[in-house]
């Protein structure tokens, strides 16, 4: 029997699950729609600091690179460092990505989160982005990543994460869910794909379970106590939310 450790990373992305990924934008539309936030955030970033000409991002989980292709757009000079333990998934980004990567640009690392986050030097990066991939982790390990951004963001920098946020209501939370599984069924049938439909719905409970799922005001009061500084929540749409966190200045 396989023990989850809190600490340990998994691998939830492979087989045609990670080879046909881009039918989240069918199940999900508010995920690009996240994406495009998470490199809008970029902008506002550099609005807000624009004494800062070259910026060094990281992101968290490459995916297909739908939202670092975002990322990149909105960074005007800078460089981006984005990771990811699929190597399914990083082959998809590396065919997208193929333009920035030859620029240099872009440095993609197959790596679990926390293996590539200790590799880097304290307060080395600007911004920390992610979409849809920290509601993965187990909740242990997800707080050591959250340590560990902290640490390699620069005083002022931003950890930018689109993703899944529980709604706090129990009540309203479950019924939130139960319509996305409602939603699955439909999009799955109207495309003859019964064989996603169970890998959609197998992961949504690994999603939903004590171990992986992220409530709102849970995860922000975890980062408050971590040190990071003023949160903002905003987009919020279901469990979708765009959250913005900032290291504070020593």
């Amino acid at each position: 029997m396989t023990v989850l450790t809190p600490h340990r990373a998994e691998h939830l992305f492979h087989g045609a699950f990670a080879d046909e990924y881009h039918f989240l934008k069918v199940i999900c539309p508010l995920s690009l729609f996240m994406s495009e936030r998470v490199g809008d955030s970029v902008v506002a970033f550099r609005s807000e600091q624009p004494e800062l000409r070259s910026l060094s991002a990281l992101e968290i989980g490459t995916g297909t690179g739908v939202t670092t292709q975002l990322i990149l757009s909105a960074l005007g000079e800078g460089s981006l460092i984005s990771i990811d333990n699929a190597p399914a998934m990083m082959v998809q980004a590396e065919t997208h990505l193929e333009e920035h990567l030859v620029s240099g640009r872009l440095r993609l690392i197959t790596d679990d989160a926390l293996s590539a986050l200790y590799a880097l030097p304290s307060e080395s990066m600007d911004l920390v982005l992610s979409a849809y991939t920290l509601h993965n982790f187990l909740e242990g390990y997800r707080r050591e990543v959250l340590k560990e951004i902290l640490r390699v963001l620069k005083p002022k920098g931003w950890f930018v994460n689109g993703d899944r946020y529980g709604v706090d209501d129990p009540a309203e939370h479950l019924k939130t869910i139960q319509d996305e599984v409602r939603g699955y069924f439909r999009v799955f049938r109207e495309i003859n794909r019964p064989d996603l439909l169970e890998q959609w719905v197998v992961h949504l409970l690994s999603d939903e379970s004590d171990e992986h799922r992220m409530r709102l005001t849970t995860s922000i009061d975890v980062m408050q106590s971590l040190g990071f500084g003023l949160t903002t929540v905003s987009d919020r749409h279901e469990v979708n939310t765009l959250l913005i966190s900032r290291k504070p200045c020593l």
